[in-house]
């Protein structure tokens, strides 16, 4: 095993990859996203002694009803946008994006009125406030425009706009919340309100800027609107069953151990989430650098990522592990008492984040070839597999289970989708990749 690694690491060219526009990208999209997750994560000294874990587990349930309502809202449609980007000339890329915008405010008009007229059984059975629920939906149409607009810039390998726009957003989220919750003493509504202000005044900045740049042309046409929607409705099971896999903890946590627990399970999450971090940042400047490399259709191209992906894999969850060794000494003195107990919940995290990490490696493939309908079914019967391990293991091991939970199914969910992305686009996955005599 040592030789394997040992050869591997031997035969990718360091400096060539450190001088590549992937890397540049991959530096400024790291850089990036650890400033604008760090700006809120070290505000969880202050956050944790202004709010107490009540607070904070229905900041965290609110967190996690937007992200499924981001799912029906949204619809993928970044993702339909990114795909067509290098298939469409400017014009009719231009005429695409209009023709999201009307699938956009459609969702959101049907979205809107549903929830508005089942709020109550929502509220209900998440525990989260009833007349703060039509806001998620709201908040939800603008989180999708604002995705669209840093979603071009990421496909036009524009990492620096792309960077000063999330972190601008986070600056503004952040200095509110602090107003709201710590000067004025709002407590948990304050940290909603600086989230929700934040995410209207940068969801009307982006449709200002793609109106500027010349990306977007109103004129309804079928033909995209049909496009778009086949590529974002097969998606529906794929993001639903993702935010199963990923929020769906809390709402267990909070009907079977209480909403409190929910809020140190939270900061247990976030310092895990520092391994999504990574992983995320890197997959943003991959992505549309594999999706140009595989367009040259070259055996030795491809032999050179297949060694890269597994050098990834192995450094991933290196740091997985280095997380989980130092989290106990680092919330000793970086939270208030009560959430001290979140130490416990990073290994779990870490390592179901490294696995995830693992599996936007392979994803990809898939997104390639447009064969996303693999993924609804993929994903959907993860997330059936995480609600039932939910219920057992949080029920046998208390709040903990869910971290042990959504760790297994991130494995399951990544082993699923490589074997099958093997089977849809071809990678040499299984050849020896060492020369004969080191065998």
């Amino acid at each position: 095993m040592y030789r394997k690694v040992k050869f591997i690491f031997n035969s990718i060219n360091f400096s060539h990859i450190f001088k590549h526009k992937l890397f540049k990208n991959t530096f400024i999209y790291t850089g990036t996203n650890v400033i604008n997750k760090a700006i809120p994560f070290f505000l969880l000294p202050i956050m944790t002694r202004y709010l107490t874990p009540t607070d904070y587990g229905i900041v965290a349930t609110f967190n996690v009803l937007l992200a499924v309502m981001v799912v029906f809202v949204g619809l993928s449609m970044r993702g339909a946008i990114n795909v067509n980007y290098f298939k469409l000339k400017k014009e009719e890329l231009r005429e695409y994006i209009g023709n999201v915008f009307f699938i956009l405010f459609t969702s959101f008009i049907l979205v809107f009125i549903i929830v508005y007229i089942l709020k109550p059984y929502f509220s209900f059975f998440t525990k989260f406030p009833e007349n703060w629920i039509s806001f998620i939906v709201i908040i939800a149409l603008c989180q999708s425009i604002y995705s669209v607009n840093i979603g071009l810039w990421q496909v036009e390998q524009k990492s620096l706009p792309y960077g000063l726009f999330q972190i601008s957003r986070t600056i503004l989220n952040v200095s509110l919340s602090v107003i709201f919750v710590v000067l004025l003493c709002w407590g948990w509504q304050g940290r909603l309100l600086g989230t929700i202000i934040t995410s209207l005044v940068f969801g009307l900045i982006s449709i200002f800027v793609i109106y500027k740049r010349e990306y977007i042309k109103f004129s309804f046409n079928k033909k995209y609107i049909k496009d778009a929607l086949f590529f974002g409705i097969p998606l529906i099971p794929h993001a639903l069953g993702w935010w199963i896999i990923t929020g769906i903890d809390r709402i267990f946590i909070n009907s079977m151990v209480g909403i409190a627990a929910t809020g140190i399970y939270t900061v247990g999450y976030q310092v895990g989430m520092i391994i999504g971090l990574l992983a995320g940042s890197f997959n943003l400047a991959w992505s549309p650098f594999l999706f140009e490399k595989l367009k040259e259709n070259n055996y030795s191209t491809k032999l050179k990522i297949v060694k890269f992906t597994y050098l990834y894999d192995i450094c991933i969850i290196f740091a997985a592990l280095a997380l989980s060794f130092i989290a106990p000494y680092f919330l000793k003195f970086f939270v208030s008492e009560n959430f001290y107990f979140a130490y416990k919940y990073v290994f779990w995290i870490a390592l179901g984040h490294a696995f995830n990490g693992m599996y936007n490696m392979v994803v990809n493939y898939i997104f390639y070839v447009k064969k996303t309908y693999i993924l609804a079914w993929v994903t959907f019967s993860s997330a059936g597999i995480n609600i039932v391990l939910n219920y057992f293991f949080i029920k046998a091991n208390g709040a903990i289970g869910a971290a042990q939970a959504t760790t297994i199914t991130f494995f399951i969910k990544f082993i699923l989708v490589w074997i099958l992305s093997s089977k849809v686009y071809k990678m040499p996955w299984g050849i020896n990749l060492l020369p004969k005599n080191i065998q």
